[in-house]
């Protein structure tokens, strides 16, 4: 009625005048409660005039019977709400309650109404309120003392907050309203299980640090609170205190903090130096750059001490004598204390690194030793990271650029020592030092390049090796005329040499081939680290493809495997021109058409038996070429790329070689042409995939029907097994990205046309069965409805005796990550929960056909089921577990080795993550395991052993009577004749004999 206007608030109030006037205290908290429900709900509807005479009826009843009260704060928080109170209102109700009302002896649900109603007023009347002065705030310490509940507390400690950030008036009561908050400092609380309200303890920690860091007020309380509780046994409560007093010192000042420094320096020197914990570790280094930081950024008065300066003086005293003893155990927490401390300010860097830098070169200098010469450099580094922090060096003030000799003395000596170690750290350092600007002179760069050379070519030990390579390609954008000019030409000339002594004996000459191939993989990898910025790229790139042709022109003997080298090369290249347009446009259009010139020129020769035209055929270097055109493809504008696809589509349709560098091939370029004498040149299909699959969606493709129409033929009548399968990823990449519509649909009706004969019989079953799994994942991926009829093709292909084994695996490839086309990097159109959804619809079939097949293939189906499980997310697959269980047990009976590998793969996490479930088959499970423990293949043997010690995760009790029989079944594992399995044995039977132990 108050809704549609029907009623006015007056006379509902009047029509329950005898439940309000009841004698009865029962009645007349019914009759209130009545009215306040209305009130909630028609608050926004009220005239002033009506809420000045509730305000007051409510008022009054706040001194009527405890069994109303209830009802009356109901009425208030609704009245709290309204816009049209009157000034003076809040005021006056506040004042009420803080009078009347013992807060503390309501329920929770009443006290949270208070809450409610002060957290109203105070954010709509918030200068009223301030209006009261101190009085507010002693009002609240009232309502507030002594709350227990976790949800009222979140929203006291908010009102708190409040009170302090929006400045009301604190006055005589700041120590009782710390005193008030602080008690339930550290917070102690455990959520009930299965709490509906989802309250954590974390909440509560950050809800009253956010109040006690909230004011320098509360530092003269708070600080000795801390040090107490940083002197407990607690860890959790040291945990707290430490991130209490980081967030302190945000807003504290040197005042605040000038009584307790001392106290506050020792307590943490004492844990950093004692603790077995790395978290509190790392918070009391938290605090004492925090505490740095604070002192760092106080303004002094003229008269006052320097508390920074006396501070970082003690920090000093009591850690740097300890940087004199690098065997001793507090030569790294010393370290680590004077870098927190250093890292707050660029002065407390100064100050600190004026001290301790001298001594570390000295300590370096003095040690003789690899071990401890690495500890000191370490160290070193340390603080040499840390003055990247303030970028320039500034030449007045900065001790680093006064040491600059001796530094770079002792981290080229570093490079140069016997200890791999070592040379890690020094090549680290080196990397820091090239980073300073200004720091390196062009000598010591020329030192630095010589260096890096020196360890990426010739060091014996692999990741010094790596290490320098990446120390390059790290410098490299920092100093590109240096790199470029210095490194690149060494590289090359390095690249170019070939050994120069022939001996006599048999095996020398052997041994100096190899040494010169593994010089020449450095070189490759080298020159692809250092090309991190355009100017070098355009200087390593002619390189490697000069290296590249010089197979193609035959000067040279090369083995497949060095071809593949420049592919790796080149694809790091790419990768990392994808960064900047510049240079991800100039090694397109230099590398891609460079790739397939060689290409065609070795699938032309008219003799290709020979070396040369054989190893650029290979599988293996199509395969390696097919990363960096899709490398170099996939960051290109939709301008240039649609530039660069009106030249490469044509070179396959029409045989248009002119964009080709040095095009005089000797005969037609005709890849989707008849006749066994293409064969060589139908393979090269897999760089046209590796090109149109990689282009962003919206850039057209040429003649794109006639193409997509060529690519189907080719899948479907090529008898080569590698060219047959990527005109088929060719196709699926384009079907997938192709706008829907009624070409699309015509080109697919064409394709199942194809594949259907195909697949009934004929010699090229195999190759329709490809086909029919690229087209149905490319279509599963976009959600196309043709996606369910191919599948249930694929299902029905299952039964087949000849083809099952190969559709079963098929659903793994329809679930998994593609390494070349169909995924997100090529610009594919995947939906979200594709996989989700094609559990969904297809596993009850992959059942269903289990139940009702045949035993000859009964196991395809278990694989296709494996499969799908094991690339569904594991949440998903826990919630579906009870009905596929049994199952999967049974698929472990298989005798097939790769369903007996997937199925274990997949039932590992869920031991972990659905115990209670898995624990109604722990009978079955055990036996299984122990079973597969023996199986002839290692792989198997591994993965049974990891769900064996998996299974310890179930509940004790359930697995107590197996514990005997696992430990015996276990032993026989341990004298594998495989370490791999040996090590999975150890584990598990450790595991299993600690079940029940005291602890656990």
């Amino acid at each position: 009625g108050l809704k549609d206007g029907r009623w006015t608030v007056l006379q509902l109030v009047e029509a329950l005048g005898f439940c309000l006037e009841n004698t009865d205290p029962r009645m007349r908290g019914r009759g209130i409660q009545l009215l306040s429900q209305v009130l909630l709900q028609c608050y926004s509807l009220l005239q002033e005039k009506e809420v000045l005479h509730l305000v007051l009826f409510y008022e009054s009843r706040l001194q009527d019977h405890h069994l109303v009260i209830p009802s009356v704060l109901q009425g208030l928080r609704a009245l709290s709400m309204c816009e049209v109170l009157s000034p003076g209102l809040a005021v006056s109700v506040l004042k009420a309650i803080f009078q009347e009302v013992h807060v503390q002896s309501l329920m929770q649900l009443d006290r949270h109404t208070v809450y409610s109603i002060i957290t109203n007023f105070m954010s709509t009347r918030e200068e009223e309120l301030k209006g009261l002065g101190a009085d507010f705030t002693f009002g609240f310490i009232q309502v507030m003392d002594g709350e227990k509940d976790p949800r009222n507390l979140l929203v006291a400690f908010q009102i708190v907050r409040d009170l302090i950030a929006k400045d009301y008036a604190l006055g005589p009561f700041v120590e009782e309203l710390f005193e008030v908050t602080s008690c339930y400092f550290p917070v102690d609380f455990t959520p009930p299980p299965n709490d509906p309200h989802g309250i954590q303890r974390e909440d509560l920690i950050l809800s009253l640090r956010a109040v006690l860091a909230s004011t320098p007020q509360f530092a003269e309380f708070l600080l000795p609170l801390l040090i107490e509780k940083l002197d407990s046994e607690l860890q959790s409560a040291k945990l707290d205190s430490l991130q209490t007093l980081t967030a302190c010192c945000a807003i504290y000042g040197q005042k605040e903090l000038q009584e307790f420094l001392p106290s506050l320096w020792s307590s943490l020197r004492r844990e950093v130096f004692q603790t077995a914990s790395e978290k509190i570790e790392t918070e009391c280094l938290a605090a004492l750059h925090a505490l740095s930081a604070c002192l760092s950024c106080s303004v002094l008065s003229s008269d006052s001490e320097d508390l920074l300066d006396s501070f970082l003086s003690s920090i000093l005293q009591d850690c740097r004598h300890h940087l004199c003893e690098p065997d001793m155990k507090l030569v790294w927490p010393s370290a680590k204390l004077l870098q927190a401390a250093a890292g707050a300010s660029l002065r407390t860097y100064h100050r600190i690194t004026r001290s301790v830098l001298p001594l570390l070169l000295e300590q370096y200098t003095k040690h003789m030793q690899s071990s401890q010469r690495r500890t000191i450099l370490e160290m070193l580094l340390g603080f040499l990271e840390l003055q990247q922090k303030w970028g320039h060096v500034e030449e007045d003030e900065s001790t680093l650029l006064s040491l600059q000799a001796p530094v770079c003395s002792v981290v080229f000596s570093a490079l140069t020592d016997p200890s791999v170690q070592l040379q890690l750290v020094g090549i680290k350092a080196l990397t820091v030092l090239g980073s300073l600007q200004g720091f390196l002179s062009s000598s010591d760069l020329e030192l630095v390049v010589d260096h890096l050379i020196r360890l990426a070519l010739h060091e014996e030990d692999s990741q010094s090796s790596e290490a320098a390579m990446e120390a390059a390609g790290s410098l490299a954008p920092t100093y590109p005329k240096v790199f470029s000019g210095c490194m690149v030409p060494r590289l090359e000339q390095e690249l170019q040499s070939g050994p120069t002594l022939r001996c006599v004996s048999s095996s020398e000459p052997e041994e100096s081939y190899h040494n010169h191939r593994s010089l020449q993989q450095r070189c490759l990898q080298a020159l692809a680290a250092v090309s991190t910025h355009t100017s070098i790229v355009r200087e390593t790139v002619p390189v490697l493809l000069q290296h590249l042709q010089k197979v193609q022109k035959g000067t040279e003997a090369r083995s497949t495997q060095d071809v593949v080298s420049v592919c790796q090369s080149l694809h790091r290249v790419a990768l990392q021109c994808q960064k900047d347009a510049e240079g991800c446009w100039y090694f397109h259009q230099t590398v891609v058409p460079c790739l397939l010139a060689v290409a065609v020129q070795a699938a032309m020769q008219e003799s290709t038996h020979t070396l040369l035209g054989k190893a650029l055929l290979e599988e293996e270097v199509l395969a390696a070429m097919i990363p960096v055109i899709s490398a170099a493809t996939t960051h290109l504008s939709p301008e240039l790329a649609a530039q660069s696809v009106s030249h490469v589509v044509p070179l396959f349709l029409d045989g248009e070689v002119s964009f080709l560098p040095q095009n005089s091939f000797p005969c037609s370029f005709q890849p989707f042409g008849d006749g066994e004498c293409l064969e060589a040149q139908r393979r090269l299909v897999a760089l046209l995939m590796a090109f149109v699959c990689s282009l962003p969606r919206d850039v057209a493709i040429p003649q794109q029907e006639w193409l997509l129409r060529e690519l189907l033929a080719l899948s479907c009548s090529c008898n080569c097994p590698f060219t047959a399968t990527t005109a088929a990823k060719c196709f699926a990449g384009l079907v997938n990205k192709h706008p829907a519509g009624q070409q699309l649909d015509e080109i697919l009706q064409l394709a199942v046309n194809r594949m259907e004969p195909g697949l009934a019989e004929g010699p090229r079953r195999t190759q329709a069965l490809t086909l029919l799994l690229w087209v149905t994942k490319a279509l599963v991926l976009r959600y196309h409805p043709l996606s369910s009829c191919l599948t249930d093709k694929l299902l029905g292909l299952l039964g087949d005796t000849e083809l099952g084994p190969a559709a079963a695996d098929g659903f793994s490839l329809l679930m998994a990550e593609s390494p070349d086309v169909l995924h997100k990097g090529c610009h594919a159109d995947v939906r979200i929960m594709f996989r989700q959804r094609f559990f969904t619809d297809n596993v009850p079939k992959l059942v269903q056909g289990f139940h009702g097949a045949g035993p000859d293939v009964k196991a395809n189906y278990l694989k296709g089921l494996s499969h799908v499980l094991n690339h569904l997310p594991k949440p998903v697959l826990v919630t579906e577990l009870p009905t596929l269980l049994s199952l999967l047990l049974e698929a472990l009976s298989c005798s097939d080795r790769v369903v007996q590998l997937s199925t274990l793969s997949c039932l590992h996490p869920l031991l972990l993550e659905a115990p209670q479930i898995m624990s109604l088959h722990v009978d079955t499970l055990v036996t299984k395991f122990l079973s597969l423990t023996s199986s002839p293949a290692m792989a198997v043997r591994i993965a049974a052993l990891r769900c064996a010690h998996a299974l310890t995760s179930l509940p004790t009790t359930v697995l107590l009577p197996y514990k005997g029989r696992v430990i015996r079944a276990l032993a026989k594992p341990l004298d594998d004749k495989k370490r791999l399995v040996r090590k999975e044995a150890v584990a598990a039977r450790g595991e299993w004999f600690l079940l029940g132990s005291p602890g656990r």
